[in-house]
């Protein structure tokens, strides 16, 4: 039936120009974004999950920040405590030629003493964004011989976020404390008490013996039992050396894990870059291809509409 009321040629044309044109935007929007799914409204399983993917790749970036940080202040830490080593090394071989009977004992204490005092410079300044962990005070406030390294961003299969760390106790790589408490267990290495006698370090901190960064040999002689001081002088330096080298070697060993955490953390966040835009991204190829076929569709489909409007008009000829 011929009507002039309904075009159904027409209609139908209209109906497949619309959905060729609304797949038109869709794809010139994915060309234009980059993405196949840009709005929740596109996919909202994928968006919702790219999104907090995204925002954990943001706070991924964050931890790997803090463990440069860290690394740099595990770095500090360890050339100070490596510095230390060499200044002792030469207090060591000063008190070693100071066993020797006849020589002038004042003399090498004067060159001790700058040496002492390099120690505590070395120690001072090996600081960090305002942390030193080689000359502390352990009575302040707040004070803490166990640092901590943010390490990783977590999120669990139940949506739980939590945040890890590297711990590094200082307790055992200080070389200075000027806690007012002396009698508490948290004095330095260079200014703990060593045993006057056999050259270890004291177990009670509070009195007796002697430290590397004060001990005086300008008085000692040749008399037996300053040669036996002297001895324990160079026993008691050597047991600090070997402290100081257990703790550049924990520092090492810190240092090694934060920076293996670090590449972890690196690749992590790549992988996670990639898992979203396997999720979200518009394949360019498979677009562009669309976008030609459409543009043709387009054409065709306002062509058929053209010639279902004209059928209308070859009605009038019928009245003539």
């Amino acid at each position: 039936m011929t009507s002039i009321m309904t075009n159904a040629s027409a209609m139908t044309a209209l109906k497949t120009l619309n959905a060729t044109n609304k797949a038109l935007e869709t794809t010139q929007s994915r060309i234009a974004t980059g993405y196949r799914v840009a709005e929740a409204s596109d996919n909202a399983a994928y968006w919702s999950i790219a999104t907090t993917m995204r925002s954990d790749n943001k706070a991924l970036s964050t931890v790997k920040d803090a463990l440069g940080l860290g690394a740099a202040k595990v770095d500090t830490a360890y050339t100070g405590v490596n510095a230390a080593i060499d200044v002792v090394d030469e207090i060591k071989a000063k008190l070693v030629a100071a066993r020797e009977p006849g020589v002038d004992r004042a003399k090498i204490q004067s060159e001790i003493t700058q040496l002492q005092g390099q120690l505590s410079s070395n120690a001072s300044a090996a600081s960090f964004s305002g942390e030193n962990w080689l000359s502390v005070d352990s009575s302040a406030t707040g004070y803490n011989a166990t640092k901590t390294i943010v390490a990783s961003f977590t999120r669990s299969s139940a949506g739980a976020v939590s945040v890890g760390t590297i711990s590094i106790n200082t307790a055992s790589t200080k070389l200075f404390d000027s806690a007012t408490d002396a009698a508490a267990a948290g004095t330095g290495i260079l200014d703990g008490r060593y045993d006057a006698a056999t050259g270890t370090l004291l177990a009670d901190q509070s009195t007796g013996g002697f430290t590397v960064a004060t001990l005086s040999i300008s008085a000692l002689t040749n008399s037996a039992a300053d040669l036996t001081t002297l001895e324990n002088y160079i026993k008691g330096v050597d047991n600090a050396i070997k402290l100081m080298t257990t703790a550049a070697s924990d520092l090492g060993a810190a240092k090694k894990r934060i920076d293996i955490q670090s590449t972890f953390v690196t690749n992590l966040m790549d992988t996670i870059d990639r898992g979203v835009g396997t999720l979200v991204d518009a394949d360019m190829n498979k677009e562009s291809t669309r976008l030609q076929a459409l543009q043709v569709q387009q054409q065709l489909g306002i062509q058929a509409l053209s010639i279902a409007n004209s059928n209308s008009q070859s009605i009038l000829s019928l009245f003539r």
